[in-house]
């Protein structure tokens, strides 16, 4: 019997590894990309459950015993290949400033997407305060959070404020001066992203991107929050500045679409060689994952880098701080290839030539 339990579970780790592999963008299919954690420790203690089974515990080698021992074992492999960058045997994708921080321009960032539904705002307003960031960036945020953020922001220089009772709210705010600041709907008239350029010196400006994507859900694909998330792309690709990418994307860090945008916007991710920093589900920690995320162009040195303690949401905070000191890239993305290119061209237009309500505007009702 326990070798029967083995078995399954050694097959549906194997069966569970593989679906990703499927080119499809169905939700159904892409959410398997998210518990590569789990379905990798999953694997791990069955491979050494069938292992102890076979060597000590039962009448010898089985060939059912085999085939748990293999499938468990290739599906460690395929899952650990996967997070493996976001472990410290791995090189670091960013440097780390090393040098007197009062010599260069920096700046620290805060991203908390507060979900709408949660009214504890007084933690969100403590963190604010214990943390004092250069720019804060809410998501979620109905016309409630605006409100009740607005006297703990009352300082910042710029506030740009996006209150929706659809999930996908937002709040800008930087101590910085700021120019060309706009809300942007870059495929969906109901999902909004925010850009500026911030000045953290004289002649040192920075361009800020905040998106928050649509969520994958099981019953549609995953072409609204893919190509979202490659427009953005497109958008660093093409900025002569120095770029900062954040927001919940709604993927997690080492899917075929992040990693994709990483290819063709030539962005860093810092977490790379350092850890995962799971920033979701911050109530349940069997299920997390790494959705919230920051990318920047080479112009940055990393200071910082901290998840945040739970404010009521349902992610955690992220907390961010950079040096603009240039030659930030101890690794780089490789060059996008033309199925790169081509791939994030047709998500975009299919996305740009339909009319639909984004996923989870409802949740919240």
């Amino acid at each position: 019997m326990t070798e029967t339990i083995l078995i399954a579970i050694s097959l549906i780790c194997f069966v569970a590894s593989l679906i990703p592999f499927v080119p499809c963008p169905s939700g159904s299919v892409r959410a398997f990309d998210f518990g590569r954690l789990q379905v990798l420790a999953l694997s791990l203690a069955a491979l050494l459950a069938s292992l102890v089974g076979e060597i000590w515990l039962w009448d010898g080698w089985t060939a059912a015993g085999v085939a748990s021992i293999a499938m468990a074992a290739a599906a460690a492999a395929i899952q650990f290949s996967h997070i493996l960058p976001f472990t410290p045997i791995w090189p670091v994708e960013t440097a780390r400033f090393e040098g007197d921080e009062t010599t260069v321009p920096t700046l620290s960032l805060l991203a908390c997407n507060v979900k709408q539904g949660n009214r504890d705002y007084q933690r969100v307003i403590d963190l604010i305060n214990q943390t004092n960031p250069d720019i804060a960036v809410f998501m979620e945020t109905d016309r409630r959070w605006v409100d009740a953020l607005r006297p703990a922001l009352s300082d910042y220089l710029h506030i740009i404020e996006q209150p929706q009772e659809n999930s996908y709210g937002m709040i800008f705010a930087t101590r910085f001066a700021m120019r060309d600041a706009k809300v942007q709907f870059l495929l969906n008239e109901e999902v909004p992203s925010i850009t500026g350029v911030v000045q953290l010196s004289p002649g040192r400006d920075v361009r800020i991107v905040v998106i928050h994507p649509e969520p994958p859900i099981p019953t549609r694909d995953t072409l609204g929050r893919d190509a979202e998330i490659l427009v953005a792309a497109r958008i660093a690709r093409e900025e002569t500045l120095p770029i900062l990418i954040t927001g919940d994307l709604n993927d997690v860090a080492w899917s075929k679409t992040t990693r994709r945008f990483q290819r063709l916007s030539g962005l860093l991710d810092p977490r790379q060689g350092r850890g995962f920093f799971n920033s979701f589900h911050a109530e349940y920690p069997v299920v997390r994952w790494p959705l919230d995320h920051l990318f920047h162009s080479g112009d940055f040195q990393l200071l910082d880098i901290d998840r945040k303690p739970f404010v009521g949401s349902d992610h955690f905070p992220m907390y961010y701080r950079f040096a603009l000191a240039g030659n930030g890239a101890s690794e780089t993305p490789p060059p996008p290839s033309r199925d790169d290119v081509e791939d994030a061209d047709e998500a975009i237009s299919i996305e740009k030539n339909r009319d639909r309500r984004p996923a989870g505007t409802d949740w919240e009702d």
